[in-house]
């Protein structure tokens, strides 16, 4: 989370948001995002939604699958990812995360699917 300087800012009854900034330090050689960077983000704000959908005492949660359709770059700025559940299974999760920029365009469209395991 420090390495890409993620935030959480803010969590629901069924959702997550978080945010990171867009700076030289997430940039592929081109001066745009990294799409590893957006894939980063989104897997950070899907796996803390499952976690606050189980009994973490109990649970530990794993991503086992991961897709993103990045559809705009973007240079600089803050993104802003936003997790919500699509599935909420015993065993599995599967998770929308969106990514958008600050002029609220979509930047990425990514789907996670999680596990709970026992501890």
């Amino acid at each position: 989370m420090e390495t890409l300087d993620i935030v959480y800012t803010d969590i629901g009854d069924d959702f997550v948001v978080a945010q990171m900034p867009v700076t030289p330090k997430v940039h592929q050689p081109e001066g745009v995002m990294h799409g590893g960077a957006m894939v980063a983000l989104a897997e950070s704000v899907g796996s803390l939604a499952a976690y606050v959908f189980i009994d973490y005492n109990k649970f530990k949660i794993r991503g086992i699958e991961i897709s993103a359709n990045h559809v705009k770059g973007v240079r600089d700025g803050i993104v802003t990812a936003r997790a919500e559940a699509i599935h909420l299974g015993r065993t599995t999760q599967l998770w929308q995360i969106m990514i958008k920029n600050e002029a609220d365009q979509l930047i990425s469209a990514v789907k996670l699917t999680t596990i709970a395991l026992p501890r």
